[in-house]
């Protein structure tokens, strides 16, 4: 008995091609998502952009910023991009830098104050070093804790004749007057460690080999978004986990179409007063009342349960929440519209949302993905509504700040009907 069952069941998927190519497909795709995201890292981070604000530009904090800009973990920005109406413009100053910071472009931004070449290190115990001020983005807890790093590390390796000088200075202070024939042999020292700069300087290399030890240089952490917030990042869990089950509910949702269209209840419909315009855009309407109101109750428990702040944030929610639905709408009904069966939505759907969530940002925040993978996610509904969510929840950014993700969004809806509504078609003439 058991051996027809099976065969009766393999003879079922295999007339159902789609449904058999896509349960092999989804596993396999999957893993690759994966595989490109963290299997990439194993030997290089994606690298972090920073800005930097040269305030003192002196010799030690020029010495500094080069080291920095050769860095290979780095992105460092002294000045804007260029733009059409600016092609040339100015180097940021601490204010814009801090906008950059609040605004998400970078998150991180350090601040080289004046004084610093008079000090550069922290040594002994008065740590008279100047401190350089890290400006961060709290979204990001990685990203300040490298660029830290990273900076003790360029210290090091670019002002070798600063630390010399530095070094003599301190230890004569706290060891003793040093005898003539140990200052002529320091500055010979100096000397040689001059010369060696030069060259390095003149091949493009950022100074002597680093040394042991870290924290030479002072570094104070200022938290400019997300400081005084109650439980930001669970906003962002719940726009990223709610917009992928969104996709999961409207292409459900949507199958219905699918269900009609076997029972013969479709037909019935359409030899009414009912034309096809209506029905999708009847069931096109109802699929984005359930969207949202999934999205707002899933909100809603955040606010009860976790504390997030939720009721002042309601214009920017209202506005990104709608225009989530209609895409995920309009999505569902374009796949239910393309599959013969439930079958192969389920199958096609699973594939393509988790593929979605995936780069998207659902699964693990974009600003970690390798940049070719950042860049694929903005092919996503997900990318644009959680960039949207964030815009609203994280950064307190007014709602006309969300017109390049609600006007993506709602292209991506009316492009998906209109594909929708065309492929419908066959329910028509069938």
């Amino acid at each position: 008995m058991i051996i027809p069952i099976v065969r009766t069941a393999l003879l079922a998927l295999r007339r159902d091609r789609v449904s058999l190519v896509l349960s092999f497909v989804v596993p396999i795709a999957f893993f690759s998502i994966f595989a490109a995201v963290f299997g990439s890292q194993r030997d290089t981070m994606p690298k972090i952009k920073v800005i930097v604000v040269d305030q003192d530009q002196s010799r030690a904090s020029r010495q500094l910023v080069k080291a920095l800009q050769i860095d290979g973990s780095l992105i460092v920005s002294t000045t804007p991009a260029p733009t059409k109406n600016q092609p040339a413009p100015p180097e940021f100053t601490a204010e814009t830098a801090e906008a950059a910071v609040k605004a998400g472009d970078v998150s991180v931004a350090l601040i080289v104050p004046r004084g610093f070449g008079d000090h550069p290190i922290s040594f002994g115990p008065d740590a008279t070093g100047t401190a350089i001020e890290l400006l961060n983005d709290a979204s990001d807890t990685i990203a300040p804790q490298m660029v830290s790093g990273l900076l003790q590390k360029a210290a090091m390796t670019a002002m070798p004749v600063t630390m010399a000088e530095q070094g003599m200075k301190y230890s004569e202070k706290y060891l003793g007057t040093f005898t003539p024939e140990q200052r002529r042999n320091m500055n010979a020292n100096l000397d040689q460690l001059r010369q060696i700069e030069k060259r390095q300087n003149a091949d493009g290399g950022t100074g002597a080999a680093a040394g042991p030890g870290g924290g030479i240089i002072v570094v104070k952490t200022r938290t400019v978004v997300g400081e005084n917030k109650n439980n930001p990042m669970l906003s962002f869990e719940a726009a990223a986990i709610g917009v992928m089950f969104l996709l999961f509910t409207a292409s459900g949702s949507a199958g219905a179409l699918l269900d009609e269209a076997e029972s013969g209840a479709l037909d019935r419909v359409l030899s009414s007063r009912v034309n096809m315009n209506g029905l999708l855009a009847g069931k096109l309407v109802f699929n984005i009342l359930l969207a949202f109101t999934q999205l707002t109750l899933m909100f809603l428990w955040a606010w009860a349960v976790f504390k997030i702040d939720f009721f002042s944030h309601i214009p920017g929610f209202v506005v990104m929440g709608l225009s989530t639905a209609f895409a995920v709408a309009a999505f569902g009904m374009l796949l239910a519209s393309i599959c013969r069966t439930r079958a192969q939505l389920g199958a096609l759907s699973t594939l393509l949302i988790l593929v979605m969530s995936a780069i998207g940002g659902s699964m693990f925040p974009r600003f970690l993905m390798p940049e070719a993978m950042q860049k694929a996610g903005l092919w996503t509904i997900n990318a644009w509504a959680i960039d949207g969510f964030e815009k609203v929840f994280w950064r307190d950014l007014p709602v006309t700040a969300l017109w390049q993700q609600v006007s993506v969004l709602l292209a991506i809806g009316i492009v998906l009907f209109a594909v929708a509504r065309r492929v419908a078609r066959r329910w028509e003439y069938a």
